[in-house]
């Protein structure tokens, strides 16, 4: 669900990475943004700058952790039990 207001700080820089995948377009959109690219690209920037976090295009906010939940629909391999490594 796209935000009715404009998302500043974190939670620009959450909603951003939550859709990062989807493109710059989409990212806009659901961070309340709409279709004003240089505007949100601007924001994120700065919100990521006061973050520390060293970010140049929107890709970037991918993260390994979300790549493996993405690849983490197929087979589970670990022991039966807790005692059996």
């Amino acid at each position: 669900m796209a935000s009715p207001t404009r998302l500043q700080g974190t939670e620009l820089v959450d909603c951003a990475r939550a859709n990062a995948k989807q493109g710059i377009e989409t990212a806009a959109f659901q961070c309340g943004y709409g279709d004003d690219l240089n505007t949100f690209a601007r924001e994120l920037r700065q919100a990521c700058e006061e973050m520390n976090l060293q970010v140049k295009e929107l890709n970037e906010l991918i993260t390994d952790q979300d790549m493996i939940l993405q690849i983490g629909t197929g087979e589970v391999v670990a022991p039966d039990t807790a005692s059996e490594l």
